[in-house]
């Protein structure tokens, strides 16, 4: 089966940074990254999903944290620079990232917002972000992701998490 290239696939392409493209079987009623991690066979840990916030000094930006954790807001708000931040509304997604829920790939977005990735995505050789695409996750290095969405790596998410 071939499969058709993500716009964010082609920047990696571009950029000469090496992934895989790994189709998953999705659920419209069940968009989330354990679903995904699950229909990956693969640990919830590896699984990072995307979310985009709006800070109070800097606007838009972006963390990426593992699936199954919440993301810590006052922990966000302060590697970023702001006061607080919140997440932003669905109905900005598309317009703000021009990605759907379930398919916000942290590349490839309509403009660069600053990004922080949680720190536990350095403890894989390879980890599994959004194509862009649902039904489709990129595998690709950790340190190759941080360079391509130039990310800072901090402690984003709820203890316990």
């Amino acid at each position: 089966m071939k499969i058709e290239k993500t716009n964010a696939a082609r920047i990696l392409d571009k950029a000469k940074i090496n992934y895989e493209l790994i189709p998953y079987d999705v659920d419209e009623n069940d968009l989330s990254a354990v679903h995904v991690a699950g229909q990956l066979g693969e640990p919830i840990e590896r699984v990072f999903k995307t979310l985009v916030l709006r800070g109070d000094k800097t606007g838009y930006f972006i963390c990426i944290v593992p699936g199954a954790a919440e993301v810590d807001l006052k922990k966000a708000a302060t590697i970023s620079g702001n006061k607080n931040c919140e997440m932003i509304a669905m109905k900005e997604l598309l317009p703000v990232t021009g990605y759907i829920r379930g398919a916000c790939s942290p590349i490839g977005m309509k403009k660069h917002f600053p990004t922080y990735i949680h720190e536990t995505c350095l403890n894989f050789e390879q980890l599994y972000v959004s194509a862009g695409r649902r039904g489709l996750q990129l595998l690709l290095a950790p340190r190759d992701l941080l360079q391509e969405v130039n990310a800072t790596v901090g402690f984003l998410i709820k203890s316990g998490d």
